[in-house]
């Protein structure tokens, strides 16, 4: 039964009540069938909703694209080893020479093309900082290519929110997601 369900959707019972609802970074068709009820009447009746990150904001996406370059002048060549450097090089023009068999004819009808599909999600990557390459190359699969151009479940609830007209705000900040992952050392990344 999908009442009975773990929900993910924490109360704390005050007046009104105040919920918290944990949630994935997956496109929200993969996920909103099993979200209980409970979930989406909670979400339905609530007046304002906070989020991790305010992905609706230009700044938020801005600080998040700048956060991941490399300091000015260094690129990713210069920071990985030679073999891990050439492995990934030749796993993205794999990624890139499979990506139209990837993509799903709804796709095509929307206008999407594999060559744009690809610069969109790794345009730049030699810039970028090897934690943020690998988050990268984690999304580059068909299955995820596939799933392109719907929204993960947290950004389908801000624009639910926004199209609601809710009040809404993020609990955190660009920075405090950035830090400790550029902060990683290569090892660890």
């Amino acid at each position: 039964q999908q009442n009975e369900l773990n929900s993910f959707l924490w109360t704390i019972k005050r007046d009104p009540p105040s919920y918290f609802f944990g949630t994935i970074h997956v496109p929200y068709t993969r996920v909103w069938d099993f979200i209980p009820e409970n979930s989406k009447k909670a979400f339905q009746q609530s007046h304002i909703v906070y989020f991790e990150l305010d992905l609706t904001d230009p700044y938020t996406i801005s600080a998040l694209t700048n956060c991941q370059l490399l300091p000015q002048g260094k690129n990713l060549q210069d920071v990985l080893p030679r073999d891990i450097y050439r492995r990934l090089k030749r796993h993205l023009e794999y990624v890139k020479l499979m990506m139209p068999s990837w993509m799903t004819p709804d796709q095509r009808g929307k206008g999407l093309y594999a060559d744009y599909l690809f610069n969109a999600i790794a345009g730049n990557w030699e810039q970028k900082r090897p934690v943020w390459v690998m988050l990268m190359v984690n999304s580059l699969t068909e299955v995820d290519i596939k799933s392109r151009g719907v929204p993960v479940l947290d950004l389908f609830l801000a624009q639910e929110a926004e199209r609601l007209r809710k009040q809404t705000g993020a609990v955190e900040k660009v920075e405090e997601q950035c830090h400790p992952l550029n902060g990683l050392n290569f090892s660890q990344v």
